[in-house]
C-alpha cells in the first residue's frame, strides 16, 4: 500500500504532520494534525515543486495536471486545492478521501509540496483579480515536501509515534 507523509512548519509556529496512503479501493486518503495556525479557514494546496528553499515562494503555483480554471463548481476546481479549519487555539484536524490526488504515476504528488495558505480558498466566489485562477488564498503560513513513507510500518506504529 503506498503511503507518504509531510511534516508542515512556516510562520507563527506553525507545525503540522499529513499522513497520506492509498487506501483499498484505491482513493487517496489525507489525514493530519496542525498546531500554531491562526484560527479560521485556510486553503490547503499541494504546490507544483517540492522547492522551499525560499520558503513557500520557490514551491511554485498549485499543482493543476487537469489544467482547471479553479472555478467555484467542484468539478472545476484544482485537483490539489483542499482546505482545513482551525478552531480558536490553532489546532486543526484533516481527514478526507479523494479520487484525484495520486502518489504514483505521471500525476504523483510525491515530491511537491504542500501549503497551508492564510485564508480559505475560494474559487471564483469573490470579486478578487486572482479568485478564479489562483482562489485569492493569500500568503502562506506553513509549507511541507511530501516524501516517501516506509509502507511496511504498520499504521498503528505511526499514531503512537506522533
Amino acid at each position: 500500500m503506498a503511503r507518504a507523509i509531510c511534516i508542515l512548519t512556516g510562520y507563527f509556529r506553525a507545525f503540522g504532520v499529513v499522513r497520506l496512503r492509498v487506501n483499498e479501493s484505491g482513493c487517496l486518503t489525507i489525514s493530519g494534525e496542525f498546531s500554531g495556525l491562526p484560527p479560521g479557514k485556510h486553503g490547503l494546496q499541494v504546490h507544483c515543486f517540492g522547492d522551499v528553499s525560499n520558503d513557500w515562494i520557490s514551491a511554485g503555483p498549485p499543482y493543476n495536471p487537469y489544467n482547471k480554471t479553479n472555478g467555484a463548481q467542484e468539478e472545476n476546481r484544482y485537483a490539489a486545492s483542499l482546505g482545513v479549519n482551525v478552531n480558536e487555539d490553532g489546532l486543526a484536524k484533516l481527514d478526507v478521501q479523494v479520487s484525484h490526488l495520486h502518489l504514483t504515476g505521471i500525476h504523483s504528488i510525491i515530491g511537491r509540496t504542500l501549503v497551508i495558505h492564510q485564508s480559505e480558498d475560494e474559487p471564483g466566489k469573490s470579486d478578487k483579480e486572482d479568485s478564479i485562477m489562483a482562489g485569492s488564498d493569500g500568503s502562506a503560513v506553513a509549507w511541507g515536501v511530501i516524501g516517501i513513507c516506509q509502507s511496511n510500518i504498520p499504521e498503528d506504529y505511526l499514531e503512537e509515534k506522533n
